[in-house]
């Protein structure tokens, strides 16, 4: 049977996705609830003959849509085999899902990091559980880095706590921006010398390419994400220190734009 892979959740990051799994030779269509060019809002066409799903939606809720309810994708695609998991979830909730889902279908959790300059340049990082040859071959037409950290769980514990930092490095690097903006420091020159200094961060190192660096925050954008994603590390979090995790959530959810010199 060929293997016909399905992406649902065609928008930032999975439109990049599907482009690169199709340009590498898989039979990959989309899904998406919108009218999006190139990508099917018939879910019943999405899902016939389907064997592999790739979930690239926002959180657990639009998951459970996908999975279980609106779209019952795993009760529908009668020939489904595989779901790899790339949204960026708790992995309390992902663990769970195996009780979930029937036992012939494989489970995978692939979180990704690199945001839409690298989903659409096919050069993700991903963090995977429960890891197969097979899902290799297809993250590697979507991915430049593997890093697979053991059983089903694992990808998207190790992908909160990364994205944890980022938010971290998020918030502070819009600080440290808006005190050099009162102080009279020029954004570019302090944007240079933190990529060669021991300051040196993903958000700043990149902040020109970053589509959302210069957002303020939006339940809907990708600052939105970030504090969503703080609260799926806060879910496996130990009872103490979960003070500066929230400090950063809140420094996130009160960013303004700001304007490109």
């Amino acid at each position: 049977m060929t293997d016909i892979i399905g992406v649902a959740g065609c928008g930032r990051m999975g439109a990049g996705m599907l482009s690169n799994l199709r340009k590498a030779g898989f039979a990959a269509r989309g899904y998406d609830i919108r009218a999006i060019d190139g990508v099917s809002n018939d879910i019943d066409a999405f899902c016939d003959g389907l064997t592999t799903l790739i979930t690239v939606v926002r959180d657990a809720d639009e998951t459970d849509t996908v999975l279980f309810t609106d779209q019952a994708v795993v009760t529908r695609a009668k020939t489904l085999r595989t779901i790899i998991i790339c949204s960026t979830l708790s992995p309390s909730y992902v663990k769970a899902l195996r009780d979930r889902i029937p036992n012939h279908v494989a489970l995978i959790d692939a979180p990704m990091s690199g945001a839409q300059i690298k989903a659409e340049a096919g050069t993700l990082t991903f963090m995977t559980g429960g890891q197969s040859a097979a899902a290799l071959q297809i993250l590697r037409a979507m991915g430049q880095d593997i890093h697979d950290m053991g059983s089903f769980g694992a990808g998207m514990t190790a992908k909160v706590l990364n994205n944890l930092l980022a938010a971290s490095h998020t918030a502070m690097t819009r600080i440290v921006l808006d005190w050099a903006d009162s102080a009279g420091v020029d954004e570019s020159r302090l944007l240079a010398l933190i990529h060669s200094a021991s300051g040196q961060n993903w958000l700043a190192s990149g902040f020109d390419e970053i589509e959302f660096a210069r957002d303020g925050f939006a339940a809907d954008n990708t600052i939105g994400i970030l504090v969503k994603d703080v609260n799926a590390a806060l879910d496996i979090a130990p009872d103490e220190g979960t003070a500066l995790p929230q400090a950063v959530q809140s420094v996130l959810c009160d960013l303004k734009p700001r304007r490109k010199p």
